[in-house]
């Protein structure tokens, strides 16, 4: 099956990057692009499509209003340099949510999550019954292969981070940012500067904590409505 998608971006450098990215996978064409969210809107008028890749600060109509102003609306995955639009586009129910500079790695999360739901399993890393990894390096030659429905929690240590499974703990020479910008959105969340954990892994919301393996982490100031409201959202869905 063939996915229509449209890109629509007023950096042609970003551009230029997905299409790039999406010349590595068979069956989702890129069948226009466009520097501003009006000139898509009335090709919409005219022609359907699958999935969209949409920035959000651009000229004349921006991503989120774009996306409001949607009758039919195809899969969307957001990709924005800025980090502070993501809650509001949760509640307008984007398929994923990538920061640039968006690194291929996780732009194939992103894009095993619509395959997932066209049902398709073409490409290699997108089997039946395959579990999401990734690989960390632990030491110089030596890379290890975690499943991400393991992952409990992610704790920075300066230029290290501590990766806690369900059954190891592994420190890596790695920044908290880099690593979690290769997480899929919907399952992990930053409660602190310092942590990043499995939404589905939470035991306990107290206050300003929560309870992961029966560990307490404080959840910061800055993100503590936002945390609280992902948490709560995720218990009714």
């Amino acid at each position: 099956m063939e996915i229509r998608s449209l890109i629509i971006d007023d950096e042609p450098l970003a551009i230029n990057l997905i299409n790039n990215y999406l010349d590595k996978i068979e069956d989702i064409k890129v069948v226009s692009t466009f520097g501003n969210a009006i000139d898509a809107l009335n090709f919409l008028k005219k022609e359907k499509v699958d999935l969209i890749f949409l920035d959000i600060n651009m000229p004349l109509l921006d991503g989120l209003s774009f996306i409001k102003s949607l009758e039919n609306k195809p899969l969307i995955i957001i990709t924005s340099a800025h980090k502070e639009y993501a809650v509001e586009t949760y509640e307008l129910e984007v398929l994923d949510y990538l920061i640039k500079p968006i690194p291929f790695p996780r732009f194939i999360l992103a894009i095993n999550k619509v395959h997932k739901i066209f049902n398709t399993n073409k490409l290699p890393q997108k089997k039946t019954n395959s579990r999401p990894f990734i690989f960390i390096k632990i030491e110089k030659k030596k890379n290890i292969k975690i499943y991400l429905d393991e992952i409990l929690v992610i704790e920075s240590l300066r230029d290290y981070l501590k990766i806690s499974t369900s059954t190891e703990r592994y420190i890596i020479h790695q920044t908290h940012n880099s690593f979690t910008e290769m997480l899929p959105s919907e399952s992990f969340i930053r409660i602190h500067r310092s942590y990043t954990v499995a939404l589905d892994k939470i035991e306990v919301l107290e206050g300003n904590s929560v309870e992961v393996g029966g560990m307490r982490y404080v959840i910061g100031r800055s993100y503590i409505d936002d945390v609280k409201a992902r948490i709560l959202n995720s218990s009714i869905n």
